[in-house]
């Protein structure tokens, strides 16, 4: 089995368990977002900035890896026109039942955030993708495909993993202790076949650990310009968090 139908059939699980980690929109959300008020978070617990949004009445939109029935609809309630972009079958239909729900109007594409040739160029004016980059192995490709289905002037958010959260023990780290270990950029392959095994479990998505420079230095590379940054960590108990933000989300325009 590819790493691609891996994650595919990981986040189906994840959708069909419905647990409170993957709430969808509630009516309180989208009574705000229809009133101005977004409340979106690329990382754990910032909400993105309300002068990173712009002007959302009318634009096209395009929410990238935001499958599960929250940011699209959110984004949709505000009053853009919103296609949801997804791996999963499962998430995109969460985002079409809170559509329905709330009597919203969004599509949803199914595919591989990498190969977005389903949209023509300069397609949309604003793309948003909560932290979801670590579930690919090339950003370089998601970065040239957002370039090009941005339209001149267009934005594009995204949060994202601090390398680092990948350079130490997984399994150490869980008992509270932090060894250096794997290398950036991390790939599952540096793990042996049981560590691998142990490290998924019997949901959790395969993920890569890239570098700054793959991550920022790509935007830039592809033609982006970086417009906006903050820092975030995790909201609960986590001990590399109490050393350092282990996220962090950008806004680039072209």
């Amino acid at each position: 089995m590819s790493d691609l139908q891996y994650n595919r059939d990981a986040w189906d699980r994840i959708a069909a368990r419905r647990d409170d980690y993957y709430l969808a929109a509630n009516a309180e959300a989208i009574e705000k977002a229809r009133s101005g008020i977004i409340e979106i978070k690329l990382t754990p617990t910032i909400r993105v900035p309300h002068q990173w949004w712009g002007q959302l009445m009318g634009r096209d939109v395009l929410a990238l890896a935001c499958g599960g029935g929250l940011q699209g609809p959110l984004l949709a309630a505000a009053g853009s026109q919103t296609t949801v972009f997804d791996l999963s079958q499962g998430q995109l239909q969460r985002d079409l039942e809170v559509a329905e729900q709330f009597g919203l109007e969004l599509k949803t594409v199914q595919g591989d955030m990498q190969e977005l040739s389903c949209f023509e160029n300069e397609s949309f004016d604003l793309v948003v993708n909560p932290c979801s980059i670590c579930f690919c192995e090339k950003p370089s490709a998601i970065w040239s495909e957002i370039y090009r289905v941005l339209r001149p002037g267009g934005v594009f958010l995204t949060g994202l993993i601090n390398p680092v959260n990948y350079l130490f023990d997984f399994f150490a780290a869980e008992k509270k202790h932090l060894i250096v270990r794997q290398r950036i950029p991390f790939a599952p392959e540096q793990l042996d076949p049981e560590e691998r095994r142990r490290w998924l479990g019997d949901e959790r998505p395969i993920e890569y650990g890239h570098s700054i420079d793959q991550l920022i230095g790509g935007q830039l590379q592809a033609g982006l310009m970086l417009t906006g940054f903050y820092e975030d960590r995790w909201g609960d108990d986590d001990l590399l968090c109490d050393h350092l933000p282990v996220f962090f989300a950008t806004r680039c325009s072209k």
